[in-house]
């Protein structure tokens, strides 16, 4: 077979069951680099303002970055579509070995539009496309799934991403899992999948991806190699993956315990990544090429989940199903997220829904007998039992299955003040206001509330000599302060959408700095056969963060809509919380702050026209003046 390394885009018509390869253009892929990028691109001149997201005229995108099927250590792969839980940006992003194999198959993009007449999966072996009957799958869960498409294709090899009972049901916060854990769960992606009657994807490729310069990349993994391996986090990161995070934010005061009323939870150490370790960890597992195996295969060996075995958990998830909901069970909480994973549910919305509904019969809002459950803090038999009816619809589980957000606007009453959401996307398991660089990055996300468009871990630094050299505040390096932020988190914003776009894993590009700009440079040219500079590549990050802002300003968002709930501005976090007892978030001089680094319009937090333009965005500012948004004094017209 011939190498690949060209932009090659697979459009796949469901509702005719056809196919068709194009090209994408060099400019654009230069524009937005690959994988988030190029989707982010792709969804907005694609998917019109105001298009249902469960019908068939919205999109979902499947892209792959230029490092994907390298060596580059833990590469990664991203789907897109206009949410249905959001309305805004859906767009989410897992590891394992997925990417690489839809390289290996030579493709950069794949474009599912339409909807199929029937259930089907599609397999693609290189440029082999079928689209086959999947009725037969329907109901089964991601396991299952996954087991059943490898038996009926007679190929172990083959690499599955599929969706679960869940999406099928219409949970609007369904994900896409690949390699049984490897969740792409946010913004309801695998919802829209399974709207279009498509359970599933299988890759197979079998073309080695070709390198412009391959001294010259081998030169830049010797130094990335090295900087993973010599990292003074490698080891804790190697052993424990993320849930390291329960002990050592717990021990700041900012671990989300108790629905967000307090961020101590005096039984971290029975859930921490640390036990996890010693008590039921069987063997590391790692993503593609990558050299820090972070995930783990665990086994429950004794009580009454004994026999329970899979991989991971990630430290979100573990924290939504402990901590958040007043459960200090572990096995349980295993039991809990391998439920979630095989129906196919984003974990840390389930936790939320959960947590929500425990302190909304505590504050009476919302009773245990309205309930038909007991809602008492860490009732194991509500939280598995609702971790099932959530994936089926069942009684309550049919209400929170729309999202947090949307389910207390039903409640009524007041109980929208305790849906820990902003946009719509349910907050991670970090307290915004004992770790504010994060919580702006939660508040001004495209894909709502959500770490990972940001990942500000420099503030956890508290080297204010260095914050000051490099963010123009000592303040900017230490978590509880709020000065600074705005271009600290501009700088993460730019850098994440970098890594996405590259596809790959932001633990050792962004968190261990492995992957610098300069050096992303070095590695994107060696590949590619580009010349592109530091700051060029910079620029598409800060390109491609406009245009996912671009996208949510049409459908409605602004200034307005950059907050927080009301909880994380005037209730300071309570005296357990050691370190962060006492703070509060101060958000309006932080969005001050975050638009004047960024270069948007004050009162609405619009990009302003120039900007767009500087950005090489004048298709973005035309679609946008054609829907009648006049970017120089911030008013909606008739478009």
């Amino acid at each position: 077979m011939m190498p690949t390394n060209t932009g090659k885009l697979l459009r796949i018509d469901l509702s005719n069951h056809r196919s068709a390869e194009e090209e994408i253009p060099e400019s654009i892929m230069r524009r937005f680099l690959g994988s988030r990028g190029l989707n982010m691109y792709r969804i907005f001149s694609e998917i019109p303002a105001g298009t249902d997201p469960l019908g068939p005229d919205n999109k979902i995108v499947f892209g792959t970055g230029p490092l994907n099927g390298t060596l580059y250590p833990g590469t990664r792969f991203n789907v897109s579509a206009r949410s249905p839980q959001t309305g805004l940006v859906g767009d989410s992003n897992a590891g394992g070995f997925f990417g690489a194999e839809m390289r290996f198959a030579g493709w950069d993009q794949i474009i599912l539009e339409g909807r199929s007449p029937r259930p089907v999966y599609i397999f693609i072996e290189d440029d082999d496309v079928q689209i086959l009957p999947a009725e037969h799958l329907w109901g089964l869960d991601t396991y299952e799934t996954h087991r059943s498409i490898r038996e009926e294709l007679g190929d172990p090899d083959v690499q599955v991403a599929c969706v679960g009972p869940a999406a099928e049901n219409g949970v609007l916060f369904a994900g896409i899992f690949a390699n049984l854990v490897r969740a792409a769960a946010r913004t309801g992606m695998g919802t829209v999948l399974a709207s279009k009657n498509v359970k599933a994807m299988a890759l197979r490729g079998h073309k080695p991806v070709e390198l412009a310069d391959a001294a010259a990349f081998r030169e830049t993994m010797r130094d990335i190699d090295d900087a993973i391996a010599n990292h003074h986090e490698y080891e804790s990161r190697r052993l424990l993956g993320t849930t390291r995070l329960v002990t050592s934010l717990n021990a700041m005061g900012i671990l989300v315990t108790r629905h967000h009323t307090t961020g101590y939870f005096p039984a971290a150490d029975q859930v921490s990544g640390e036990r996890l370790a010693a008590e039921f960890n069987v063997k590391n597992r790692a993503c593609a090429a990558c050299t820090a195996p972070c995930s783990r295969r665990f086994r429950v060996r004794e009580g009454p989940h004994a026999g329970l075995a899979s991989e991971g958990p990630e430290f979100e998830p573990l924290g939504a199903l402990t901590s958040r909901v007043m459960n200090d069970d572990l096995p349980l909480a295993l039991e809990a997220i391998d439920r979630c994973n095989r129906y196919g549910m984003d974990a840390l919305a389930v936790g939320e829904a959960i947590s929500m509904m425990m302190e909304l019969n505590e504050e009476g809002i919302f009773t245990s007998e309205e309930a038909g459950r007991d809602l008492s803090w860490g009732n194991p038999a509500t939280i598995l039992g609702l971790v099932d009816d959530i994936a089926y619809r069942r009684g309550l589980g049919d209400l929170l299955a729309q999202g947090a957000a949307r389910a207390a606007a039903e409640i009524g009453g007041g109980a929208e003040d305790y849906a820990m959401h902003i946009k719509g996307l349910e907050l991670i398991q970090a307290d915004p206001r004992g770790l504010k660089g994060y919580g702006l990055g939660f508040c001004v996300a495209s894909r709502g509330g959500d770490h990972l468009r940001a990942e500000p871990f420099f503030e956890l630094s508290e080297d204010g000599e260095e914050g000051l050299r490099r963010f123009g505040s000592e303040k900017s390096a230490f978590p509880g302060e709020y000065e600074g932020k705005g271009r600290l988190v501009r700088y993460f914003e730019d850098w994440c959408a970098v890594i996405d776009s590259l596809n790959v894993c932001k633990n050792t590009a962004v968190c261990m700095e492995v992957l610098p700009f300069e050096r992303a440079a070095r590695l994107l040219n060696s590949v590619r056969g580009w010349d592109m500079t530091a700051e060029e590549v910079r620029r598409a990050g800060e390109r491609i963060i406009n245009v996912e802002r671009a996208f949510c300003m049409r459908e409605g968002i602004e200034r307005r809509d950059d907050r927080p709930p009301r909880r994380f501005l005037e209730e300071p976090l309570p005296p357990e919380c050691g370190p962060s007892a006492g703070l509060v978030f101060e958000l309006e001089p932080m969005l001050d702050e975050y638009y004047a680094e960024r270069g948007w319009d004050m009162e609405r937090g619009w990009p302003t026209r120039e900007l767009l333009v500087d950005l090489d965005l004048q298709d973005v500012l035309d679609e946008l003046e054609t829907l009648g948004m006049d970017l120089e004094t911030g008013s909606r017209g008739e478009g």
